[in-house]
C-alpha cells in the first residue's frame, strides 16, 4: 500500500510506509503523545548504540547516508519493532517533493472522502504507519495525527493520496 504526494509540487513522489519501520526518524506513539518512560528507554538504548558505533568508527570509516536507514538493530530494538506503535514525521517527505511556494492547502484523499487541510499544519503532522508492530491494512496505509494531539482520539484514516493545491 502506497501514498502519493502530488498536485502543485516540483517532484511528485510515492511513499511506501511499510519500509519506514527501518527508518531512524520514526517515533513511538508514547514519545509523541505521552512523552513518558519510552523516551528514557530509547535514550538508554541510544547511549549503548553510540558507544558501540564509536568503537566501530575508530576502526573503519562509515559513510553517512540520508535518511539514516542502515544502522544495525539491537535485540531490544527488534523487540520494540514487533510490539510498538510508530509514527513518522511527514515534513521530510513534503520537503523532498518541493511544493510550490504559493501552495496554501492540501487535500487528503481517503476511503471516506476528501479532507482539506492547511499545508503548514500538514507539514507539522505525523503519519501513523504501524500499530502494535503491524502495518495498517484495513484502514491504512497511514493515519494522520496533528502534532499537538488535538485529533489523537479521531485521526484521519485511510489516506491514499496527498494533493497540494
Amino acid at each position: 500500500m502506497i501514498v502519493q504526494i502530488s498536485g502543485q509540487v516540483k517532484f511528485p513522489i510515492t511513499l511506501d510506509p511499510t519500509v519506514w519501520i527501518f527508518d531512524d526518524r520514526k517515533l513511538t506513539y508514547d514519545e509523541v503523545f505521552h512523552n513518558s518512560q519510552a523516551s528514557s528507554r530509547k535514550e538508554e538504548a541510544e547511549d549503548e548504540l553510540k558507544r558501540k558505533s564509536l568503537r566501530f568508527d575508530r576502526e573503519m570509516y562509515q559513510q553517512k547516508i540520508n535518511p539514516p536507514v542502515n544502522k544495525s538493530l539491537t535485540r531490544a530494538e527488534k523487540e520494540l519493532i514487533k510490539t510498538e506503535t510508530f509514527l513518522m514525521p511527514i515534513k521530510p517527505f513534503i520537503h523532498t517533493s518541493e511544493p510550490d511556494p504559493k501552495v496554501t492547502s492540501a487535500v487528503l484523499v481517503t476511503d471516506e472522502g476528501d479532507y482539506s487541510i492547511d499545508a503548514d499544519e500538514l507539514g507539522e503532522s505525523l503519519l501513523l504507519f504501524s500499530k502494535s508492530g503491524k502495518p495498517l491494512k484495513e484502514d491504512g496505509p497511514v493515519h494522520l495525527y496533528f502534532k499537538d494531539g488535538s485529533n489523537k482520539d479521531a485521526p484521519i484514516t485511510g489516506i491514499k493520496k496527498i494533493i497540494f493545491e
